[in-house]
């Protein structure tokens, strides 16, 4: 047998084994009326293939690989039902915006909680070291056959993925902004002394149905984070946003900040703010890339360095 053809019959071998594992075979998924499919087409609605309400059909069929004809015969059902919306481009009348209503988040709630929790089983038995494998091998399934534009200019890519937070993470983000901080600009002991505060503070009176920590993880080591709390009933603000200087030009600043305002959305906040520092300049890059503006703006000298701060608005 060629090694080409022993290959494949590995994967064949690892494809039944895990859909058997996560329950992908059965006509109902995750014990509820939604099949497999309608499942990802609901996640999809809720995390934005497009960016919150810019989410269309063909860039769900896009994500998912899925017959066009069978995803406009599922909207349709998911419409009747009042689960999604749909809204007109206003530039490209061409295109249509899908939204979940308040009906549809609260159908993929469970869902989705019932999905992290699954996973979070499969995983419970194994060590700390061994999750660590099993994502980061997942990683890199994903990164060597996901499909991306051949560019002879484009630098080679590894692979990360995005986790929430656990044990040892609170230190590690603490240690990373005030050793980060002080290299690159000067800041000194007070600035480290703000961010243990505020992860001390998120961990006291987390509510995770409305507050977030990701954390990017490359090669099974955390190289960036970024949080969301509640700034109030209507408000959500984004904080401590990092990226390791050897993870920087991948694409994670972005990706976490989109986290950020798909959650926020689904979450049902109206506005995420921010305070970020003038001199961030790649930061502040990414979040006017993601529809944030400066709304205010003072000088100050908290961290041991003149700066200038600066919060930032984005309506949802």
């Amino acid at each position: 047998m060629r090694p080409i053809d022993q290959r494949a019959d590995v994967v064949r071998h690892f494809n039944r084994f895990y859909t058997r594992r996560i329950g992908a075979l059965g006509a109902a998924h995750l014990g509820s009326e939604f099949s497999l499919t309608e499942v990802r087409v609901l996640y999809e609605l809720a995390h934005g293939t497009g960016g919150g309400d810019r989410t269309t059909a063909s860039g769900i069929a896009s994500t998912l690989g899925i017959d066009p004809g069978y995803l406009s015969r599922t909207l349709r059902a998911f419409k009747r039902r009042g689960l999604i919306t749909t809204r007109r481009d206003s530039d490209d009348r061409r295109h249509t915006h899908l939204t979940l209503t308040a009906a549809g988040r609260k159908a993929f709630a469970p869902l989705d909680r019932r999905a992290r929790d699954e996973v979070v089983q499969m995983l419970a038995p194994l060590s700390d070291a061994r999750q660590r494998r099993v994502v980061s091998a997942m990683a890199t399934i994903r990164g060597s056959l996901e499909r991306r534009p051949r560019t002879s200019h484009r630098r080679t890519e590894e692979p990360y993925v995005l986790r929430s937070h656990r044990p040892g993470d609170m230190g590690w983000i603490v240690h990373r902004h005030g050793a980060l901080y002080q290299a690159e600009y000067g800041y000194d002991e007070r600035f480290e002394a703000l961010v243990a505060r505020v992860v001390a503070d998120f961990i006291e009176h987390l509510d995770p149905a409305r507050e977030r920590c990701w954390i990017a993880e490359r090669n099974g080591e955390p190289v960036g984070s970024v949080f969301v709390v509640a700034k109030s009933k209507h408000v959500a603000k984004l904080r401590l946003l990092l990226v390791e200087p050897s993870a920087r030009g991948l694409g994670i600043g972005k990706r976490l900040v989109d986290e950020v305002v798909q959650f926020a959305r689904a979450a049902g906040y109206r506005k995420v703010i921010l305070w970020t520092q003038r001199e961030l300049t790649a930061a502040r890059r990414i979040y006017a890339a993601a529809g944030f503006h400066c709304v205010r703006e003072e000088t100050h000298s908290s961290f041991g360095t003149p700066a200038v701060a600066e919060v930032w608005e984005l309506e949802l």
